[in-house]
């Protein structure tokens, strides 16, 4: 499969340098993939930690795998696939928002999906089954590049095609081979709802922030809190400067 820009579509191409989030990125995938390429049998326990493991998750609290297992890729041509799409479509998505801001989006993306995936192995498959892949935050930067930018084309086998077309190609063709690997590998498509929906959200300028709305949540409790405890003061110390006023 071949992908590249179209340079009448857009007056800026994907060259230049790589902006750091996305360089730190591909070196984590690149690196855990060539450790678990050569050395899959002696390493074998460590890369057992890190892949998502919907019973360990629950009952022994590996929290970590709900990130660790996006930087785990089998297959050389699903991490070429997955490292070229998060440099091609990554870099104008951090430019335009920051290296922080896609950071974090990189990891809603991908860990809501593991959320996901722990939930569905639970209700409808096999929770002692260990699930890896980068697809799921792949998915979310596709999902958003093509909620930004619809119109821009790629080249897709030689032959131009909207982003938008391309996103929902891809998205059909992975599902129909998603559909006999089992429950977790298709709940791991979900990347695209995280991915799209933190773009087209309303009631925000540039999108949901997810963050942000925990943030506010956070400050508007302590807030009431605090309007709380100062009132029970005031009552408090109210009678007590009653009681001495003749």
């Amino acid at each position: 499969m071949s992908i590249g820009s179209r340079s009448y579509a857009r007056s800026y191409g994907f060259g230049g340098g790589l902006p750091r989030g996305v360089q730190t990125l591909l070196i984590a995938n690149a690196v855990l993939f060539l450790l678990l390429f050569f050395g899959q049998r002696s390493l074998a326990p460590l890369f057992s930690l890190l892949a998502l493991t919907p019973a360990d998750v629950v009952r022994s609290f590996y929290v970590w795998q709900l990130g660790t297992f996006l930087f785990l890729n089998v297959g050389i041509l699903g991490f070429l696939f997955n490292m070229l799409a998060l440099w091609m479509f990554g870099k104008d998505l951090e430019e335009s928002w920051g290296t922080q801001r896609f950071i974090r989006f990189y990891f809603l993306c991908g860990s809501g999906a593991g959320v996901l995936v722990v939930l569905a192995q639970y209700a409808f498959g096999n929770p002692a089954a260990s699930v890896i892949s980068a697809t799921p935050a792949i998915y979310g930067i596709l999902a958003a590049y093509a909620a930004l930018w619809p119109e821009r084309e790629v080249i897709f086998f030689f032959f131009p095609m909207k982003v938008k077309y391309f996103v929902i190609l891809i998205a059909a063709v992975d599902f129909l081979l998603s559909y006999q690997a089992g429950i977790g590998q298709i709940v791991l498509l979900t990347g695209l709802i995280f991915g799209y929906f933190y773009v087209k959200s309303p009631g925000r300028r540039g999108g949901y922030h997810p963050m942000a709305s925990l943030e506010r949540s956070y400050k508007d409790w302590k807030l009431r809190r605090a309007k709380r405890k100062f009132q029970v003061y005031l009552r408090k110390h109210g009678s007590d400067r009653d009681r001495f006023v003749n």
